[in-house]
């Protein structure tokens, strides 16, 4: 007979099947997965057995919504990739099971060109067997494609007659149909080929004008935007994991404390590397059940991390959207001239007449690399004209929301000394926490070369940087323009330096939220630990709303509706 343990630890593995459990599967990735939950004992068993429930369901939620739409991803979809209008070559796509059919169909011939090598063919309507082009075709078997799917290329002479041809002959064909906006890219995100972050650093880089733009929206479609969410969303897994690993076995399984003081060796990043010090987190000098520091100590370091993210200044979304800025000052200063010189054209009116700009007359620039709206605006005065009331209030309200204040004031009307062009310049009531650039136009009108005035402005503090200008002349417009790009640099920083900056304001809000989650963290793991956990899963919901790993429908339609038809 064998002697009786004692004083030993129970061994898990060799634990009796448990006897409240379930065996239904769910099928995920191919794969049938048991759900097995652990019998109820006593109050915290019962807590602890509901817990794991809600997390499988959870999770059986999350795969069965990741599950592809049959219905939807059985057509085949085409459409013009390249842009409308008169060009010398033209690229038509298709996407689905029907692309191998169709390139047949329009080709005439049953093999198939070599994967991703042109191929020179003569393209017919499969209808009436008329050639259309001859032209240049390319096939994409799926999984190797854009979208994950079978995909082909039309590469043919860009006149109208010839693309309206062959997206006739391609609508006639059965199982095809014209693709809607954004839906090759939506079918790259369902196929898992991009991550949502990706999919809007896309769309950026098809609307970047400027260098800078491309720079940010290349890095960001390029997967570094979301991998960093990743990383975080990893790192809130494992210390999910260990709390709620405590909360389910502390009671009654006595688990060793180095399962809670393990934070040296949690993979905060996706794979690729260590995670950076601010998560790597140091074991507990002293491991009690009781204070779950590795935990804490990883969740804060997280929210820090996030929080420092999100004190970017808006640099992102300044460089994606444009800095604002706006043209303010009195009354026929050369506001709209000023605009006019920038933007090298009349797109404002010019009169000697005190008060003709009354609207908001708004452009777009280039300077430097760096996207710039610049806003022309009414006089700044006391009016009495109930119109030209209007366009000051307009003109406050611009002044209100800019990112940057070109302050324009009459050279000739001016005190030479710093104090009084301070004193000219407040007068305009520009926001006190917005950069400011103070222009002197009309400095053809100055006698001499305007030494005191220049020497004023180049004194700097208490002054914002200043250029003397003559928008007559264009005397001073070059250093007018340094001083833009230098404010516009350091309003939107580098795109390629540091790590990769907040883009929409949707990633602002959920981070938020996130940090939200992991605040009240701190307050409810005092009281209950299961609340707790609760905070942890908010906030990984929300990093997963991000990159569209949890809850993405209802982003989806806003994102993608932006991208042309043929992306």
């Amino acid at each position: 007979m064998a002697a009786p343990l004692t004083n030993q630890k129970r061994d898990r593995r060799t634990k009796p099947a448990p006897r409240w459990c379930t065996d239904q599967s769910t099928r995920a990735g191919g794969r049938g997965e048991a759900l097995a939950l652990r019998p109820p004992r006593g109050v915290g068993g019962a807590r602890r057995g509901l817990m794991a429930l809600r997390r499988a369901l959870s999770a059986a939620g999350r795969r069965w919504a990741q599950r592809p739409c049959s219905a939807a991803w059985g057509d085949t979809i085409f459409a013009l990739s390249s842009g409308h209008g008169r060009c010398g070559v033209a690229v038509i796509r298709t996407s689905g099971p029907g692309s191998r059919g169709a390139l047949q169909s329009l080709t005439g011939r049953p093999e198939l060109p070599p994967p991703r090598v042109l191929a020179l063919r003569r393209i017919r309507d499969p209808a009436t067997a008329e050639p259309l082009d001859r032209g240049l075709v390319v096939w994409f078997p799926g999984p190797q494609s854009f979208t994950g799917e079978d995909c082909a290329e039309l590469h043919v002479h860009g006149g109208p007659a010839v693309v309206s041809g062959v997206l006739r002959a391609l609508g006639c064909l059965p199982g095809l149909r014209p693709a809607e906006p954004g839906e090759f890219t939506r079918r790259a995100f369902r196929r898992g080929k991009l991550d949502l972050t990706a999919a809007e650093g896309l769309g950026d880089l098809i609307r970047a004008e400027t260098e800078a733009q491309r720079r940010q929206a290349l890095r960001q479609m390029e997967g570094e935007l979301g991998q960093l969410y990743q990383r975080w969303s990893e790192t809130l897994t494992q210390a999910l994991a260990h709390l709620e690993a405590y909360i389910d076995f502390s009671e009654d399984d006595n688990v060793e404390e180095e399962v809670l003081s393990q934070g040296e060796g949690w993979q905060g990043g996706g794979g690729a590397g260590t995670p950076p010090p601010c998560c790597r987190v140091p074991p507990p000098a002293t491991a009690s059940p009781c204070s779950l520091p590795a935990v804490d100590a990883t969740v804060r370091a997280l929210e820090q991390e996030i929080g420092a993210h999100l004190r970017d200044g808006r640099r992102g979304e300044l460089l994606r959207g444009g800095v604002r800025a706006v043209i303010a000052g009195p009354p026929n200063v050369g506001k709209s001239s000023l605009l006019n010189l920038l933007c090298q054209r009349p797109a404002a009116i010019v009169s000697p007449v005190a008060g003709t700009t009354r609207d908001v007359v708004e452009v777009a620039l280039n300077v430097g690399g760096y996207p710039l709206v610049l806003s022309d605006t009414a006089g700044l005065r006391d009016a009495t004209d109930p119109v030209e009331q209007e366009g000051v209030s307009r003109a406050r309200d611009r002044l209100r929301q800019a990112d940057l204040v070109l302050a324009v004031l009459d050279a000739a009307a001016v005190p030479a000394e710093p104090a009084g062009l301070g004193a000219a310049l407040g007068s305009l009531l520009p926001p006190t926490t917005t950069p400011c650039i103070l222009v002197l136009n009309k400095a053809d009108l100055l006698g001499g070369d305007g030494g005191p005035l220049r020497d004023a402005c180049t004194r700097g503090d208490p002054l914002p940087p200043a250029a003397l200008l003559s928008c007559k002349t264009g005397e001073g417009l070059d250093r007018l323009l340094e001083l833009l790009a230098q404010q516009l640099a350091r309003l939107c920083g580098d795109p390629l330096a540091g790590s990769p900056s907040l883009t929409q304001s949707r990633h602002g809000l959920h981070l938020g939220d996130c940090v939200a989650a992991l605040a009240r963290y701190g307050r409810e793991r005092r009281r209950d630990l299961g609340l707790a956990a609760e905070q942890l899963r908010l906030a990984r919901r929300h990093l997963g709303r991000i990159t569209g790993h949890v809850g993405a429908e209802d982003v989806l339609d806003i994102i993608f509706r932006d991208f042309c038809v043929g992306k």
